[in-house]
């Protein structure tokens, strides 16, 4: 770039000109019965096992359409989909109908503090899972998710308006990236992962 070139265009953020700045404000939650991620299970943090998850939303361009992204934290399966609006009833709908068929391997979610996601409590009772939520402005507690969600812009830039976007485009993007070869798992894709993993799955966990 600063010889003139562009190959710096196809990073995946070749065009970021600063880098967020964490901890540098303090909200008070407004989400009822939110559990800290600090009482959150060892395990979790150490991937020990199938079935811990990472959830957050990824906003439009028009600030209105958005999507729900859901993770898996070991395997880094990626469950995705398109919503109407950001309000807490619809985002609780979809989570549980993206992880109802996978409920088996659903027994942590963490949450980031939006709102959103304030009906945390059906999501707990239809899934059978605990759920917690990271501390405001630390979005490395949810590092997977917010990785793949940088995966998800590459095909969904920021200037997307997912309204725009049908579900057959959205479930490619998701079926690519969770086919895709990850070094972390020595180039065996996420898909590949769980679904090995699977058949091994143990709800074992260290507190």
């Amino acid at each position: 770039k600063a010889r003139g070139g562009n190959l710096y265009r196809h990073l995946r953020q070749g065009t970021r000109l600063f880098r967020k700045r964490y901890g540098s404000r303090k909200i008070q939650s407004t989400i009822p019965n939110r559990i800290d991620i600090q009482k959150r299970p060892i395990c979790v943090e150490q991937r020990s096992r199938l079935g811990d998850w990472e959830g957050d939303t990824i906003i439009g361009a028009d600030l209105k359409s958005i999507l729900v992204t859901l993770v898996e934290r070991k395997s880094g399966l990626l469950r995705c989909a398109k919503l109407q609006n950001r309000y807490s009833r619809e985002v609780a709908q979809t989570v549980v109908q993206l992880l109802r068929p996978l409920k088996h391997q659903v027994h942590t979610i963490t949450f980031d503090n939006g709102t959103e996601f304030g009906r945390h409590q059906h999501i707990a009772d239809q899934l059978g899972a605990d759920i917690y939520f990271a501390k405001p402005y630390c979005s490395w507690q949810r590092g997977t998710n917010e990785n793949t969600n940088g995966l998800l812009r590459q095909y969904f830039p920021k200037k997307t308006v997912f309204n725009a976007i049908t579900n057959t485009e959205i479930n490619e993007a998701m079926n690519r990236i969770n086919n895709r070869p990850r070094k972390r798992h020595g180039f065996i894709s996420p898909n590949e992962i769980f679904q090995k993993l699977k058949k091994q799955d143990s709800n074992r966990c260290t507190y």
